[in-house]
This record gives structure tokens, C-alpha cells and sequence, in this order.
């Protein structure tokens, strides 16, 4: 029988059912003995004393506060994809992804995550494991779907929409000024469940999400697979860290055309793929909306000592872009690959533009047998703006895993675009890379991994 409970502020559609065992999870315990694997929940949210366990679709406004512990069992879908539900975060709260059942949180369409923590006081998602205990791919990750368009639907329709991989929901619209709500000062960590061989979750999935949707302040850590990708739609972030993910720290596809700024991508040197992969569409190259973000203040390093350290920046099937004030350092295989026809003719016609970027890497350039064969050469790219350089620009400390220090080694040792002449959301700057003279990666985020 279901019925209504309101506990700690909240309300929340409640049901009978049979929790599921994690052992791992036993330090979550509250000390009166409350045990975690007996608290009632189905299809929406169940507490006792001060824990909480999250599961199914919840189709009420949520509060989670930093008082209490939550618990993701299974996947939990905040929304109908239809009525507006809003699920409030305040500062300081942690939540745990229940490693047993692949805990993941979705936001649906048409609702609303209003996460702001603080420099003092993050919001942090992580597993549910033991700390000393967790490793990359614990539990699931946080998706946010939203209306803005994406390119995935051919010619057919205005109004295209998708299902999410690892089925965390239908995204897409044509709402561009869509707001999903606000991630500010959030951790994610230790996410990225294996779905399939070729199906892993992201650590924070936007899907469709629109530009009214505010990111500031964001780090993912750990995660099995990509850290952070764009599935189409018009979001933009800033301040952003992604730490020691398994697979492309940063990735998007099918027609993103957000804007980014402050972003520090750091690979570690057990696993790791590209920094940035950047696709338009791989069915169809040329589809509309391209993929087209506008990017600056980016320092994206490799791991020099690894074998799993690839490309600083891959730009393929067809996407544009505007990158500008961007490092690339310590990738083994090349700091900067361009693949694809679709991407060249992008590239050729400077829709495809590199200004002040700086390389600095094994080789900076690869050049594959496709591209040689059309006369189409990267380092020939790279040269159009003359504001690019190679091997000139040092970091203080980028390789450190534990305390890095990714600001320049000597400021003033390239000039900078100011980005808020092209667009004015972005903040005008004069240095190149995402850290300038306050370290903003400092004091809300982790670099523990286990």
C-alpha cells in the first residue's frame, strides 16, 4: 500500500518494499543502529531517523539537506518529463550512489536541480562505498535532460528528440533557452557504471540541456568513463575540473553549441583517454545544429608517463568550434588531431578556429594518412590565426596528483584573446590557460583516489 510521508521538510511517495544488501555500504549506518538494507523504499523516497534511500521516479519537490545522509538505490528519476518537480540541494550535502544496485540520478525534462553549495561547503555525489574503498565506475552519475534541440532526428522534424544511453531518458526539444537549474560548487566522484561493453555512464551527462541552465563551479573525479559530455543542446559552464577519469575528460556530440570557460582537464597516469573529443554527429556529419561551442581558458594535460595518454584535442565528424586561450601539455600521442572530411571543410573555412593555443607535448600534431592524401595538414590549421604557439608555455606544477598547480609558470608568457569580445557571456581576460592569478580549484575539491 503506498501513502504520503513528509519527513525532514520533504514529501515523497512512499512504499513498501525489500531493500537490497551492500556490505560496503555498512559505514553509513546511523550510530542508533539504523540499518540502511531495512529501510522501506519503492518508487520514490524512504527515511528513518536521519536517512534517506532514493529510488524509482519521484514525482514530488525534493529537499535534501546536509544534516541527513541520502542514498541513490538504483536509478532515481526526479519527473514525468512532463510536470515541473524541483529537487533542492543545500550546502554541504553528500549523497551516496548505491554500488550494489548502480545508483544513478536523473533529472528529467521539465524539472529542475537547484544544487548550490559552496567554496566551504560543496555538494558532493560519491559512492557508497567505504572512503579507502571506491574506485572509478562505483555507482552511476548525475544526467540532466533538458529541451533545447539536438541533431540526431536527420531532416524530418523540428523537433528532435533522443533516449539517453544507459536509459536515463528521453532528452531534446526546441526550447535552447531552457532551464534544467543550477550546479554550483558540485562534486561528482568515483561514477561511471559499466552499463554494457560499450555503454558507460558519464559523470555528469548534459542531454539536451538549454543555455537558462546555470553551471559554475563543477568537478567530476574518478569517473569510469567520459568526465563531462554534451548531448546536443546550448549549456554553458565555468570553473570546471575534471580529475582522473577512465575514458575523454571532456566530450560532446550532436550539435552542442554552448560556451565554456575555466576548465582544467587533468588525466592520471594509470588510465585515461583523449582530453577533449568533440564529434558533431557520427551518423551524419554535416547534421543540423552543428555542433559549434565557443571555448577559452582551457588547460588540459596529459600524463607523460603513461601509455593511456592520447590526444590533447580531437575534433572530428564534422563539429566547429571557436577555441581560444587554451594549454595543451604532456600528451604522448599528439596535442591536437583533426579527423574527417566534414571537420576539414569546417577547419578550411575557419569555422573551425584556433586562437591562442598553445601546445607543448611529445608531438603536437598528427597528421593521419586521410588528411595527408586530401593536402589537408593540422599544424597548417593550427598556423591560419598566427596567434598559436608551440613549446613556450610552461605550468608551475600540472603533473602533481595530489596538489597540482596548473597556473603559468611566468605570467605574460602569451597573449591573450579577450573572449568577451566574441561573446559577452564570457569574463574578459588577459592570460591564456583556465587559472590566472586566484587558484579557484582550491579548497572544494578532492584529489583522493580510493
Amino acid at each position: 500500500m503506498f501513502k504520503y510521508s513528509t519527513l525532514f521538510g520533504m514529501s515523497f511517495l512512499v512504499a513498501c518494499g525489500a531493500g537490497k544488501e551492500d556490505s560496503n555500504q555498512q559505514f553509513l549506518d546511523d550510530t542508533d543502529g539504523t540499518n540502511i538494507d531495512d529501510i522501506v523504499v519503492d518508487d520514490g523516497v524512504g527515511c528513518e531517523n536521519n536517512i534517506c534511500v532514493l529510488s524509482g521516479t519521484i514525482t514530488e519537490d525534493v529537499k535534501m539537506t546536509a544534516d541527513n545522509i541520502y542514498i541513490l538505490r538504483g536509478g532515481v528519476f526526479i519527473g514525468d518529463d512532463e510536470n515541473p518537480y524541483t529537487l533542492t540541494i543545500e550546502p554541504g550535502t553528500v549523497i551516496y550512489g548505491e554500488t550494489s544496485t548502480d545508483g544513478m540520478l536523473a533529472i528529467r525534462r521539465n524539472s529542475q536541480i537547484i544544487a548550490e553549495g559552496t567554496a566551504d561547503a560543496p555538494i558532493v555525489f560519491t559512492s557508497s562505498k567505504e572512503p579507502g574503498t571506491r574506485a572509478r565506475g562505483d555507482w552511476g552519475g548525475l544526467i540532466i535532460n533538458g529541451k533545447a534541440s539536438i541533431n540526431t532526428c536527420g531532416d524530418e522534424t523540428e523537433f528532435c528528440e533522443a533516449f539517453g544511453e544507459g536509459g536515463t531518458g528521453y532528452y531534446g526539444g526546441i526550447d535552447d533557452t531552457d532551464s534544467s537549474g543550477i550546479l554550483k560548487y558540485v562534486r561528482v566522484e568515483f561514477a561511471g557504471t559499466l552499463v554494457s561493453p560499450e555503454n558507460e555512464l558519464n559523470g555528469i551527462a548534459f542531454q539536451g540541456v538549454g543555455s537558462g541552465t546555470e553551471v559554475d563551479y563543477i568537478q567530476v573525479h574518478m569517473n569510469a568513463d567520459d568526465g563531462v559530455e554534451f548531448f546536443g543542446g546550448t549549456v554553458g559552464i565555468k570553473h570546471v575540473l575534471v580529475t582522473g577519469v577512465g575514458d575523454d575528460s571532456m566530450d560532446w556530440t550532436d550539435g552542442w553549441r554552448g560556451s565554456a570557460q575555466y576548465v582544467v582537464l587533468q588525466q592520471y597516469d594509470d588510465n585515461g583517454d583523449n582530453g577533449i573529443e568533440a564529434d558533431n554527429n557520427g551518423d551524419a556529419n554535416d547534421a543540423e545544429p552543428r555542433s559549434n561551442p565557443t571555448l577559452s581558458n582551457f588547460t588540459i594535460v596529459g600524463s607523460p608517463d603513461s601509455e593511456s595518454s592520447d590526444l590533447g584535442l580531437l575534433l572530428r565528424e564534422g563539429t566547429a568550434a571557436h577555441i581560444m586561450n587554451t594549454v595543451v601539455v604532456g600528451f604522448n600521442d599528439a596535442g591536437l588531431d583533426i579527423d574527417n572530411s566534414a571537420t576539414w571543410t569546417q577547419a578550411n573555412a575557419e569555422n573551425l578556429l584556433l586562437e591562442s593555443l598553445h601546445l607543448a607535448n611529445a608531438t603536437n600534431f598528427k597528421d593521419d594518412d586521410d588528411d595527408t592524401e586530401a593536402g589537408d595538414y593540422v599544424e597548417d590549421i593550427f598556423n591560419l590565426t598566427g596567434t598559436n604557439t608551440l613549446d613556450q608555455i610552461v605550468l608551475v606544477d600540472p603533473y602533481n596528483l595530489s596538489a597540482p598547480n596548473f597556473a603559468l609558470s611566468e605570467v605574460g608568457t602569451a597573449s591573450a584573446v579577450d573572449a568577451s569580445t566574441v561573446d559577452g557571456w564570457f569574463d574578459a581576460t588577459d592570460f591564456v590557460g583556465a587559472v590566472g592569478d586566484t587558484d579557484w580549484t582550491l579548497g572544494w575539491t578532492t584529489s583522493e583516489t580510493n
